[in-house]
């Protein structure tokens, strides 16, 4: 894929979003598989502008992948591996208004190319992409899980197999069209080809409608399943599932289900990719002696050294005890923050034992406060000074 979708369609990062469509109008059409029977490369070139409209052609998408870059909005889960021809099909039919490979008294797609391979309007129709948004806990991002699925969607008919016919019926030649799936519409001097409303370009019409689909095909239950999620998603990161999408036409092959996943916040751990935070909170005196504390990470509780000397809001990296990466199954590393607890409800013995100590200390054993009393001496002045 390019390294841009601004480059893949030749925009600015600027453009309008007329100016985005009219480039991938133009690219779509170069590129189309129907136009280049058998050119691996104008159908990968095809792919790619296809996602990238399908992105900048969305202000919040859009919005999203200026923010965080082209890196680190696919490594979220956006895209990559997942975009197929088939979804790219689906982003050129709706674009052109859903107008081809049969559609319902458009324009045909050898009238947009001036010519080509006609294509069958009887043949194989694949099913719709669906997509299923799931929020998850982030346990589960992290360990992986299976979690239950109901979602409806369109499958074939059972009563009829998918025809559309009623049991004991069949299809009949469209009397509209005479079977041929088009007409030819004469206006003055001009003749125009076009769809036939009638079949919708099939040539054949139902004689008797089954009455479970109303001679639809397809019908639409409600499909429960379980999916797996992997350890190491994040908001974002989608799971392609075979086949559960919606049914095919005559024959044709399920689409597929992409569950997108949303993670919600977990009150000790923020995640920065694949590194982890956590603030723990540490005794001064730890903090000025040093020592070793209890630290939490997603495998269990480690213990950890803090070196004498250490300061509020200071961080320490624990190496591979973070989040685990989707896709190479390393680890990233934890990040602790160490935040000290000033201690409360002190005893009068505490107050006087903590008197003492004050004024023991000399300039060496508070650098910073010493550095600050120098640098902003002239503020320091009492009032009138």
């Amino acid at each position: 894929m390019a390294a841009d979708y601004y480059q893949t369609l030749g925009v600015s990062r600027g453009a309008s979003q007329e100016e985005i469509k009219k480039a991938y109008r133009k690219l779509a059409i170069k590129y189309h598989p129907d136009k280049n029977p058998g050119d691996k490369a104008a159908e990968e070139k095809f792919k790619e502008i296809s996602q990238a409209y399908e992105v900048l052609s969305n202000p919040e998408e859009r919005s999203r992948y200026d923010q965080f870059g082209h890196e680190a909005y696919t490594n979220a889960g956006h895209g990559g591996s997942a975009y197929d021809t088939r979804r790219a099909q689906d982003i050129f039919s709706q674009f052109f208004g859903g107008g081809f490979g049969g559609g319902g008294g458009g324009f045909s797609f050898e009238d947009l190319f001036g010519g080509g391979r006609p294509r069958n309007p009887n043949a194989p129709v694949p099913g719709d992409d669906l997509r299923y948004d799931m929020e998850i806990d982030f346990e589960d991002a992290m360990y992986g899980a299976e979690k239950p699925v109901s979602i409806p969607r369109l499958e074939s008919c059972d009563a009829c197999h998918g025809s559309g016919c009623e049991p004991g019926s069949g299809k009949k030649t469209c009397p509209r069209c005479g079977g041929r799936g088009s007409q030819t519409i004469s206006q003055g001097f001009f003749s125009v080809q076009q769809t036939c409303p009638a079949c919708r370009g099939t040539g054949q019409i139902i004689e008797k409608p089954c009455r479970k689909c109303s001679g639809q095909g397809r019908v639409q239950k409600r499909d429960s399943f379980t999916v797996r999620i992997p350890p190491g998603v994040d908001t974002g990161s989608q799971v392609r599932v075979q086949g559960r999408g919606g049914a095919g036409l005559r024959g044709g092959q399920n689409g597929d289900l992409y569950v997108v996943f949303h993670v919600r916040p977990n009150r000790i751990f923020s995640r920065n990719g694949d590194d982890l935070l956590c603030e723990i909170p540490v005794p001064f005196s730890i903090m000025a002696n040093g020592g070793v504390v209890d630290v939490p990470t997603i495998a269990g509780k480690t213990k950890m050294r803090v070196p004498a000397g250490s300061q509020s809001g200071s961080v320490l990296r624990i190496k591979g005890k973070g989040s685990p990466n989707l896709r190479r199954g390393t680890r990233g590393d934890l990040h602790v923050r160490l935040l000290v607890e000033t201690p409360v409800k002190l005893t009068k013995e505490q107050q006087e034992l903590l008197e003492k100590f004050n004024a023991s200390l000399r300039a060496a054993n508070t650098p910073r406060a010493e550095g600050f009393v120098k640098e902003a001496k002239q503020f320091l002045r009492g009032d009138g000074e």
